[in-house]
Parts: structure tokens; C-alpha cells; sequence
């Protein structure tokens, strides 16, 4: 027998593509009802079509996560639609690659600039703490919640030319612990994934050479799928995660004892 999410209330952000999408696919096959957060209207409407067309029930809301007011809406939104929000997958977030300090012949010639920070941090970090915290007193008002975040592997282990998305990845983790300890009294737990090389529009756009290197640090010997990481999300969402709480989950096909 399969998960079973019957009656239940999802948020999902980003949940108009990639991951997202197919961890809302997912979530509506289990039974979920599903809330899609996203940014662009139009991707977001084609996405709740989906959902429909696999026989579930959606709606969506176009949220930036980085801004608190319009995050505070969409909940408000969200509760008077279904009823209830039962699970946050905060899986929204961005890069904005580029080292530290680049520097040629010993000059300086590029850096992280800081609105490339700024945007990273904006979603993938107070998008986080944004949702969560307007979403958990509905939680708390229901003596019931899941809240599980994307993190990454190199928020645990650092990465060349991504201090931005590692530092928001590192803090997502932090968060996800110090939830767990507040949250869990009060029927919530809080877990995070964390992700390796994973097969996205993103990482398809990447020189084959590139992608080859991956799967050859990776040892099951592929790359990952949106579904792999679908499948942790639902699994931690679920009443059978129930004594997980404040844990990482790696969904990386070993790739950090690879390298």
C-alpha cells in the first residue's frame, strides 16, 4: 500500500516545474489537495492542469516567497480555498553563480555581485522563513503540520563559485533545526531535503562533459530525477515520517561519499 495523503492540504512553492511539479504530480496521485505557488501566472495555471488531468484538485497562487505581504495573502488565500494547509514543501529557489573574487594575472576581474546575493538570499532564504512562518499558526491552530525544505548537499558541504546558494542552503538547514525544536510540541515536524545533481531544465542546458563528471561522482552511476526527490518530499510530508523531525535527508545517489 502506497502513501496516502487523503484530506489533506498541500503547499507546494515553485510547484509549477521541475521538482515542484513533479512533487504537486505526486501529492495529488496520494490523495492531496494541492496549493501551487509560484511566479508566473501563466506556468502556474498549466501546472494545476495537470494536476487535474491525473484526477487531482489544485489551485494556484502567483507568490513571490521573498515578499512577506504577498506570502501572507496566498496563506490567508489558501485556508479560505481548502480549508486548512496541512503541508509546506518549501521548495522554491534560484542561483546566481559566480565566485567570491575572480581575479586574472593577479587583478581582480569579476566577483559575486550583490544583487546576486541579495536575490539568492531573497528566495531560498527568507522565502523559507517567510512561508513557514505564516504558514505554521494554521498548523499550530490544527495541532497538525509538515514542513519540509530544500536544502542541498552543498549546504552541507560547500561548492566552488556558489557562496550565495550555499549560504542560503546552510541556513535553510539551521532553520529546519530550530523549528523542529519549537514546532514539534505542537504537533509539527520539520525536516529538509537535500539534494545532489538532479536533472532539471538547468542542468540539461549544461555541456555533456559537464553532466559526465556528475554521474561519474555519483555512484549509483546516474543522476538524479525529479521524482527521487518527489519521493522524499511525500515520504517526509506523511504521516508515516511522524518521529522524523529536524533531520537532513540526503537525495544524492551517495554523491557526497563519491567525491
Amino acid at each position: 500500500m502506497g502513501i496516502e495523503l487523503s484530506n489533506r492540504v498541500a503547499v507546494i512553492t515553485g510547484g509549477a516545474n521541475g521538482i515542484g511539479l513533479a512533487t504537486a504530480l505526486r501529492f495529488a496521485q496520494a490523495g492531496a489537495a494541492v496549493a501551487v505557488w509560484d511566479v508566473v501566472e501563466q506556468v502556474g495555471q498549466a501546472a494545476v492542469h495537470d494536476i487535474v488531468e491525473v484526477g487531482g484538485r489544485a489551485a494556484f497562487w502567483q507568490v513571490n516567497v521573498g515578499d512577506q505581504a504577498a506570502v501572507m495573502a496566498a496563506t490567508a488565500a489558501t485556508v479560505h480555498h481548502f480549508g486548512r494547509i496541512d503541508i509546506l514543501i518549501n521548495n522554491a529557489g534560484i542561483t546566481r553563480d559566480a565566485q567570491l573574487i575572480k581575479v586574472k594575472d593577479g587583478d581582480v576581474v569579476g566577483k559575486l555581485s550583490e544583487p546576486d546575493w541579495d536575490a539568492v538570499i531573497a528566495v531560498n532564504l527568507k522565502g523559507v522563513f517567510n512561508c513557514t512562518q505564516a504558514v505554521a499558526p494554521v498548523m499550530i491552530r490544527q495541532g497538525y503540520g509538515r514542513i519540509v525544505s530544500a536544502a542541498s548537499v552543498v549546504g552541507l558541504y560547500g561548492n566552488f563559485g556558489q557562496t550565495n546558494y550555499v549560504a542560503s542552503k546552510s541556513g535553510v538547514i539551521g532553520m529546519t533545526k530550530v523549528w523542529a525544536r519549537e514546532l514539534g510540541k505542537r504537533g509539527i515536524t520539520v525536516n529538509a531535503v537535500a539534494p545532489g545533481f538532479i536533472m532539471t531544465d538547468m542542468t540539461r542546458a549544461m555541456p555533456e562533459k559537464v553532466l559526465q563528471g556528475m554521474v561519474e561522482h555519483t555512484p549509483v552511476g546516474r543522476m538524479g530525477q525529479a521524482s527521487d526527490v518527489a519521493t522524499a518530499y511525500l515520504f517526509l510530508a506523511s504521516e508515516e515520517a511522524d518521529f522524523i523531525n529536524g533531520a537532513v535527508l540526503n537525495v544524492d545517489g551517495g554523491l557526497v561519499i563519491g567525491t
